[in-house]
């Protein structure tokens, strides 16, 4: 393949595209980890805040704060910087996990209206640091190799899946102990703590060196984009005049409105996929399915279910004979899956433990494969910047997706005393 004359050949997995998708799962990991962790333990706010709804009051706190902060970035990417824009999301995410300890140790693990306030701008700065870490990063693995993009994607359900198995083995641990969830709870946020400190250091030191992520940065540079400008200094002078060279020449990309017209059955998909999945995950998991054979185990173990199938469904698609590809094939799955809506009423309704376990496992399987399948189909054909912006409407519309199901989740309330 002839070069730009600022970089050679396009890189092989043998030349470090491995260790690329590693440390991208681990970037998408740590994403979300802070907020899964706050989810996963939401058996603990129950028991501080037992009033106050906490899966689905904090989930509608987190969503508006993510969507609309993701709708301002969206609206002006071509002229933001992703590395500072991914920087302030992680640094904001650990500061935050590091005030919900301090909070915590302060309070001696109290409740009250006043601490429940706190708890919630504290996830209000989640929402604000996900939006610039998911909408930055789907930006700018949009214009890589597809498994990069695929494998953060992966990450962000590690995270979900991660702080289960933990949520599990701590309370297998602290269950019988004095103030059993709040160790937990501790132990959760400490190590989310750590894990962010340490994706800081990864997206500053490590994710910027690999001869992959240097390559397609210099490739979209070529290309027009002027959102890594402070990312050329790492692939040459040469490719930093090139950079300079193109920057104006960028009047052709097509605009945030064009290209999210041209994708409008993708932009809907992925709409409709988390629409679904956040109606039912996690509040009406801990209010509506009551108490069966597994006590308060049983929440947890479904919203385990949901994370670990959510992360295996995410790597179904690497096995590219049943990827589905087809756009028209992506909004009929995607239409099917609320069929799940009346088989979880009727078997919280009516059906044992056995059946629900198998719906949440069909419901996370679902929506991490069908999640991938739409983001790593979206970029192709495009040039780098309109590859960087549609990257980031499709977050926005999956946030949004988010959001609205977080608000439709209440509507499961009516008639709970039924349940």
């Amino acid at each position: 393949m002839a070069t730009n004359g600022f970089c050679r050949e396009i890189p092989t997995k043998r030349e470090g595209e491995n260790v690329a998708i590693i440390v991208c799962f681990f970037l998408g990991l740590g994403t979300l980890l802070p907020w899964n962790s706050v989810l996963t333990i939401a058996d603990y706010y129950y028991q501080l805040f037992p009033d106050y709804h906490p899966s689905r009051v904090l989930t509608l706190v987190y969503q508006p704060c993510a969507v609309g902060t993701m709708a301002i970035l969206a609206y002006n990417v071509a002229k933001m910087d992703t590395r500072k824009r991914n920087l302030v999301g992680f640094s904001l995410a650990f500061l935050g996990t590091l005030v919900l300890l301090l909070l915590d140790l302060g309070t001696s693990g109290k409740g009250g209206l006043s601490n429940y306030i706190s708890v919630c701008v504290v996830v209000a700065c989640y929402g604000i640091a996900d939006a610039h870490c998911m909408g930055g990063m789907s930006g700018d693995l949009s214009l890589m190799h597809p498994e990069l993009l695929q494998s953060y994607y992966a990450g962000l359900a590690g995270s979900g899946a991660l702080t289960s198995v933990l949520r599990l083995m701590t309370k297998g641990v602290f269950d019988k102990s004095d103030n059993g969830l709040r160790k937990g709870f501790l132990l959760f946020l400490s190590i989310a703590a750590v894990l962010g400190f340490l994706c800081i250091c990864t997206y500053t030191f490590i994710f910027p060196k690999l001869f992959i992520i240097k390559y397609y940065r210099s490739k979209a540079a070529s290309e027009g984009s002027k959102t890594i400008s402070t990312e050329l200094t790492e692939v040459g002078v040469q490719t930093k005049r090139n950079y300079q060279g193109v920057g104006d020449n960028h009047l052709d990309r097509l605009s945030n409105k064009q290209l999210f017209f041209q994708n409008i059955d993708l932009a809907l998909v992925i709409y409709l996929i988390y629409v679904l999945t956040l109606s039912i995950m996690p509040g009406f998991l801990f209010e509506n399915t009551g108490i069966r054979k597994l006590g308060s185990w049983y929440a947890i173990v479904l919203v385990a279910l949901y994370n670990v199938w959510d992360l295996i469904g995410r790597y179904v698609p690497v096995i590219k004979c049943i990827k589905l590809e087809s756009r028209k094939g992506l909004l009929f799955a995607c239409l099917s899956r609320f069929l799940l809506v009346p088989a979880f009423y009727f078997t919280a309704k009516y059906g044992d433990q056995g059946w629900m376990i198998m719906l949440v496992s069909l419901l996370g399987l679902t929506n991490g494969y069908l999640t991938v399948c739409v983001i790593t189909i979206a970029p192709k054909g495009y040039k780098a910047p309109e590859q960087n912006a549609l990257g980031n409407l499709l977050t926005l519309c999956l946030l949004g997706g988010l959001l609205s199901g977080a608000c439709l989740g209440w509507f499961w309330m009516i008639g709970k005393q039924n349940f």
